[in-house]
C-alpha cells in the first residue's frame, strides 16, 4: 500500500482509489499522518469499509454503520444511539474485528453491564441493560442483512433487562385544580400546564408551540413540531410519530385564557415559541406545585392520561 512523505513539512498522505455505488472508479488522497504506519493503516480500513470487507475492527464497521443510518434519524435519537456506541460499545469491542467476534465475547460484555454499580451502589435499569443489547445487536444485525456477516452474535447470546412497565399515576380533576393554583404566581408556569393538563400533548409539542397553531375562532391547536434541546442548540423537528401531527379541539376557557396570554407577552410574532422555558424548568415547577399543593408528584408525562384529554381530530 503507497504512502508518500511530504517533503515540506515531514506529514505522511495516502492516494488510493475505489470504487463507488455507481461502479466508477473514484481517487481518494488522505493528508496529514506523522507517520507511514498511520497513512497505511488508513489506507487498508478505507479500502475495507469501501469493499464492504468485513475483516475490519468493529470500530471501522461503526463508521459504516453511522455513515448508512444517521441521515435517516432525527438528531436526537441518532444521539441515543452515539452515546452508547462510544460509551458502552467501543470501549469493549472497538478494536476486535467484527467477524471475530463471538457469542462467549457478547456474553462477557452482558456480564460487565450486570455487574455496573454507581457511586451509590445503585446498577444500571433493566430498561437501559435492554436498550444497550438493543443497540449492539442493531449493529450486527446491519452487518448481517447488508454486508454478508454470518450471524448476530448478540441474537444468540441473548438479551439481557426488560421493558420495565411504570406504573402511571394521574390527579383528579381536583388535585389538578389545587396545583394550578399553586402556578398563577408564575404565569408562564401556570399556561403551560394548563395546556399539557387540557389538551393531552406532550412536553416537546408544548414547548414548540407558536401563536400561528393556534385557531381561535374555531378553538383549536394545531400540532405539527416538537422541540428538544441538543447539545446547547433550539431543535425543532416533526412530532414523535406521523399521527402526532394532529388538531385539538380546546375547552373555551383555554382558548380565553391562551388569547389573554398571548396579550401579555410584548412583541410576539406569529412564528416565535410561546414558551421559552425548558424541560427542566418544568419538572421544578412540578416538584414545586405539587409540594405546596400537597398533592402527589406525578410525571408531567401521565398528565396525557385520557381522563383528561379532549376530542382530537387527526389530520
Amino acid at each position: 500500500m503507497p504512502a508518500y512523505k511530504n517533503k515540506e513539512n515531514g506529514s505522511w498522505y495516502v492516494v488510493t482509489q475505489y470504487t463507488d455505488w455507481t461502479g466508477s472508479r473514484k481517487p481518494k488522497c488522505k493528508r496529514g499522518f506523522s507517520t507511514k504506519r498511520e497513512a497505511q493503516e488508513w489506507e487498508q480500513k478505507f479500502q475495507q469499509q469501501s469493499a464492504g470487507d468485513l475483516d475490519m475492527s468493529f470500530e471501522a464497521f461503526c463508521e459504516i454503520y453511522t455513515k448508512d443510518l444517521k441521515a435517516r434519524l432525527k438528531e436526537s435519537t441518532w444521539q441515543t444511539k452515539e452515546n452508547i456506541i462510544q460509551k458502552k460499545l467501543l470501549p469493549y469491542f472497538g478494536k476486535r474485528k467484527i467477524c471475530e467476534i463471538t457469542t462467549k465475547d457478547v456474553i462477557a460484555w452482558q456480564n460487565e453491564m450486570l455487574a455496573y454499580r454507581d457511586k451509590n451502589h445503585k446498577p444500571y435499569s433493566q430498561t437501559y441493560l435492554k436498550t444497550l443489547h438493543n443497540q449492539l445487536s442493531a449493529i450486527f444485525n446491519h452487518a448481517v442483512r447488508f454486508y454478508d456477516l454470518h450471524a448476530n452474535p448478540a441474537a444468540k447470546a441473548g438479551n439481557m433487562g426488560n421493558e420495565e412497565r411504570k406504573e402511571m399515576l394521574f390527579w383528579t380533576k381536583e388535585e389538578y385544580l389545587k396545583f394550578s393554583e399553586e402556578m398563577m404566581d408564575k404565569p408562564v408556569s401556570y399556561y403551560a400546564f394548563q395546556m399539557l393538563y387540557w389538551t393531552g400533548i406532550r412536553e416537546g409539542e408544548l414547548l414548540a408551540l407558536t401563536p400561528a397553531d393556534f385557531d381561535f375562532e374555531h378553538g383549536t391547536v394545531k400540532i405539527s413540531k416538537t422541540y428538544q434541546r441538543l447539545k446547547g442548540k433550539d431543535i425543532i423537528t416533526s412530532p414523535k410519530t406521523k399521527k402526532s401531527n394532529r388538531t385539538i379541539q380546546m375547552p373555551d376557557f383555554l382558548c380565553t385564557e391562551m388569547n389573554e396570554f398571548f396579550g401579555m407577552q410584548h412583541g410576539l410574532k406569529k412564528k416565535d415559541r410561546i414558551f421559552t422555558v425548558t424541560k427542566h424548568y418544568l419538572h421544578h415547577e412540578m416538584d414545586r406545585g405539587a409540594k405546596a399543593a400537597g398533592v402527589k408528584r406525578i410525571r408531567i408525562h401521565d398528565l396525557r392520561h385520557p381522563y383528561v384529554k379532549p376530542t382530537t381530530k387527526n389530520l
